[in-house]
């Protein structure tokens, strides 16, 4: 298909402060559900959710668990020093084997307050876990790339439970507020398994044991996938033409069984969250890069989708060629990264419905969400503003059908 020039003014809208909401609701399932199906929207809650699927429905979520991911040092001087993961860069770039490591760890960060952190000094804090104290060790080793290595002092310990001893939570930047002892429950899903992301897939954040349960007692069947959500995901749109826009990776890691699911499903497929829809898209793309012999790598571009073909394989073709794959190689897991920048004229390929918040005005997400309901993103935007729906990470839901 041919690329076409989108103007970042068209997927941009007024949203109020008041809007955004700011803290959870005391119960996750009360929030308001907007369903747009069929050119039609209708209002529910989120506890109405199994009502709304049909019993041959396949849920997908991604089971990604937040870490908390704002390490704070003190300096000597008693400046504070903030280091905010990022990326893994040593001993592996892989996000679930560099949070077990025992030894050292390179992280690519945002440094707050960087300019008081010394060429060359060590930042140290004392971490209590259970009946010791380990001391946690911080050192700039690339100040260009914002690289630092940490150390600690008992090599019993994981990286992981240093971060969740010590780190904050890190809540987007748009709820311009402290995080609270609540929110390391609640800007969590209930089902989150992998650590490794830095914000969380709020679309998950409304689920309950009470809505699994009538869900389960429905049929309706469950995979998992795992994106470990970067904070490029917060990353504003900078340029006029949006496709300029330089798309951020994540890590994607997906299990045979999710694979089986998706190729032997035949009802329809209902991604939990935008980062379950870049996962299953970027999937299947891997199987048609299999087909077309262009790599074995799962590494999905930011424009891989739109390159001209002849002909695009069937969902069945591509999933086959990814377990024939696996097969091959006697993996159980396959990891991947992706850019994938699904955009207006995108054609989905996996998935039929989407469960996800209301986002941020002139964002990908928008983009995201106006690839699945064309120009009547606008119409539904609207509605749940003078609905009074509140908006973002801790705001109200929806449900989507292409």
């Amino acid at each position: 298909m041919e690329i076409p020039n989108i103007d970042l003014r068209d997927f941009e809208y007024t949203l109020p402060e008041e809007r955004i909401a700011k803290f959870p609701l005391q119960k996750r399932d009360s929030s308001q559900l907007l369903q747009y199906k069929n050119g039609e929207m209708k209002h529910f809650h989120f506890y109405d959710l199994p009502d709304l699927l049909a019993s041959d429905t396949l849920l997908v979520y991604n089971n990604t668990k937040v870490i908390p991911a704002r390490l704070i040092f003190q300096r000597e001087t008693g400046a504070r020093i903030e280091v905010f993961l990022l990326q893994p860069v040593a001993p592996t770039t892989v996000i679930s084997e560099i949070m077990l490591s025992k030894r050292p760890v390179t992280w690519e960060t945002m440094i707050g307050n960087a300019k008081k952190w010394k060429e060359g000094e060590i930042l140290t804090g004392t971490i209590q876990l259970g009946d010791k104290e380990v001391i946690l060790s911080a050192k700039i080793v690339d100040r260009d790339k914002k690289q630092v290595v940490f150390s600690w002092s008992d090599e019993q310990v994981a990286f992981v439970d240093l971060v969740e001893a010590s780190g904050e939570v890190p809540l987007p930047p748009y709820l311009n507020r402290k995080p609270v002892e609540d929110d390391k429950s609640r800007y969590q899903t209930v089902y989150s398994k992998k650590e490794g992301a830095v914000a969380a897939p709020t679309a998950g954040l409304h689920f309950t044991e009470e809505v699994f349960e009538k869900l389960r007692a429905k049929g309706v069947q469950e995979a998992e996938v795992t994106l470990h959500v970067s904070a490029g995901t917060f990353q504003p749109i900078k340029v006029d033409n949006v496709l300029e826009h330089p798309m951020h990776s994540e890590q994607m890691e997906i299990r045979r069984e999710t694979v089986e699911k998706l190729l032997s499903h035949s009802g329809k497929i209902v991604a939990v969250g935008t980062t379950s829809v870049r996962t299953l898209e970027s999937l299947f793309w891997y199987g048609v890069k299999l087909l077309e012999s262009k790599g074995s790598g799962f590494q999905i571009e930011k424009l891989f989708p739109y390159q001209n073909r002849l002909g695009i394989p069937s969902r069945k073709e591509a999933l086959t060629a990814i377990l024939e794959e696996m097969n091959e190689k006697s993996a159980d897991t396959i990891l991947g990264t992706t850019e994938i920048f699904l955009f207006p004229g995108y054609r989905f390929q996996l998935v039929d419905g989407l469960i996800t918040n209301f986002h941020q005005p002139g964002s990908t997400l928008i983009l995201l969400i106006s690839a699945i309901l064309g120009g009547d993103w606008k119409k539904v935007y609207q509605e749940a503003l003078d609905r009074d729906y509140h908006f973002l990470s801790y705001g109200d839901s929806s449900l989507l059908w292409i």
